[in-house]
């Protein structure tokens, strides 16, 4: 399709919904941010132009036509995410640019690297060791496991935008990806806006506890992380599967790198000094994004990186143009109340409806209309509470309908590449193509949707809540 057709159907579509008469109960504004927001959504899709380039056309269209205030458009820019995702960016650039990357990445290949499955499977043991500290599932994808992921596909040759994606960076990649969701969805305490999904449950009357979350999170989440890498092997296989020489390799490279030198040794120091200010920097009011600017400063004062490396990180800028636009779009259709609006039109859907079925349909809406979000902690404030009051309504048992949702609140970002912060961070890597992490989306959150609601169900069962 030729790069004006694409351009044609951008238009045409957001064109078609800003003049159709917008819904009862929304406002004009509202729904023209909608059609701007639709337009925007589609243009990254079939990319007439860059991804940051289509954001900054949808910024433009919302600002000449008023439909948004020059400072509302661009108030995405300063939201704390966007800096914790550059900043991962930058810190990334320092493992493979001194050399500790690669070594890590040996030593991970040493003792676990006779399949590349086998890798896949070290990556998601690794996210389930550090979820239950580590608050941020940006940070613990993106500052930790995204540079070790990078340095292993291009310990086998694996590189972005030279044709050598699928040889093994694109599997990693993906499975980094999704287990990182998962791991989010097993602890209270893995993403930093499960808290607020416990709040809004409390409100209601439903206490959930740290110890009911891992508890009931325990069965399934544990099913998905044995069969996910599985599948995304199946579906989305690597070139290089069987690599039995690897371990020999990677002893014989870790001997020729020699001992470790001194960039390397301050980045593994403040490596260890980012990880330990993400685990208990909330008990010295240190939040994410800050130990994150702290890190990047270490490593500049130090020369482990320098200005012009920061500069060069193209894809760190990319994604700082259009996710910023989509988080600030997907901000103001919340306080705008189309996304009221669409949380008020579900609960009329359900009159005499069994329980179950109503709160299967519930969890579904809620799960699949994160394709309109930019980010976890916009759907939970702004849909959260309400689907689960009309869970309540319908009849489902308190607790269970207070969890599956929270689990939902991590599982259903499995389907975009904006969906949430570690989204950008790896899709920004340039190993995966937009349709291939679209696809891949998809069919994972109907696998994981089966496991949790399936084996999950049952589950939920044995331990009486429901």
């Amino acid at each position: 399709m030729s790069t004006a057709a694409r351009f044609g159907i951008v238009i045409a579509l957001g064109a078609l919904i800003w003049f159709l008469p917008s819904p009862e109960g929304v406002t004009p504004r509202a729904w023209h941010l909608f059609a701007i927001f639709v337009a925007t959504i589609v243009g990254i899709m079939l990319e007439p132009l860059p991804m940051g380039a289509v954001a900054l056309c949808g910024i433009a269209a919302a600002t000449l036509t008023g439909t948004l205030g020059l400072s509302e458009a661009l108030s995405g820019f300063s939201h704390s995410v966007i800096w914790l995702v550059m900043t991962a960016f930058f810190i990334s650039r320092g493992f493979i640019k001194t050399g500790l990357g690669a070594r890590i990445a040996y030593s991970f290949v040493m003792f676990l690297g006779k399949r590349t499955l086998g890798l896949g499977y070290s990556m998601v043991a690794t996210e389930l060791v550090l979820a239950p500290a580590i608050p941020s599932n940006t940070a613990r994808s993106g500052a930790v496991m995204y540079p070790i992921v990078r340095s292993i596909a291009e310990a086998f040759g694996s590189h972005p935008g030279d044709g050598s994606e699928r040889r093994m960076g694109a599997f990693l990649i993906q499975n980094s990806f999704h287990g990182n969701l998962i791991t989010s969805a097993m602890f209270l305490t893995a993403m930093a806006a499960n808290p607020l999904a416990v709040q809004f449950a409390a409100e209601q009357g439903v206490v959930i506890t740290w110890a009911w979350w891992a508890l009931a999170a325990a069965v399934p989440g544990l099913v998905s992380l044995l069969v996910v890498p599985f599948v995304l092997y199946r579906l989305y296989p690597p070139e290089i599967r069987d690599t039995p020489g690897a371990p020999t390799m990677a002893r014989d490279r870790l001997t020729g790198m020699g001992r470790m030198r001194r960039d390397e040794r301050i980045l593994l120091g403040t490596f260890v000094l980012l990880l330990g200010l993400w685990v208990f920097g909330a008990q010295v009011n240190i939040g994410s994004t800050v130990t994150a600017l702290l890190g990047l400063s270490i490593l500049l004062l130090t020369g482990v990186l320098t200005w012009e490396d920061v500069l060069n990180e193209k894809g760190a800028w990319n994604v700082f143009i259009w996710l910023s636009t989509l988080i600030m779009m997907g901000s103001y259709l919340s306080s705008l109340g189309m996304v009221g609006w669409f949380s008020d039109s579900v609960g009329a859907l359900f009159g005499d409806t069994d329980w179950l079925t109503a709160f299967l349909a519930i969890s579904l809406i809620y799960f699949y209309s994160h394709y309109f979000f930019a980010g976890n902690t916009a759907h939970i404030s702004s849909m959260y509470a309400a689907f689960l009051a009309v869970a309540l309504v319908v009849g489902t048992p308190p607790l269970l309908a207070g969890l599956v949702l929270a689990f939902f609140s991590n599982l259903f970002s499995s389907m975009t590449h904006y969906s949430t912060g570690p989204a950008p961070v790896l899709f920004g890597a340039g190993y995966v193509k937009i349709g291939d992490w679209w696809r891949l989306g998809a069919a994972i959150s109907v696998v994981n949707i089966v496991i949790w609601l399936g084996i999950g169900g049952v589950w939920w069962k044995v331990i009486g809540l429901w």
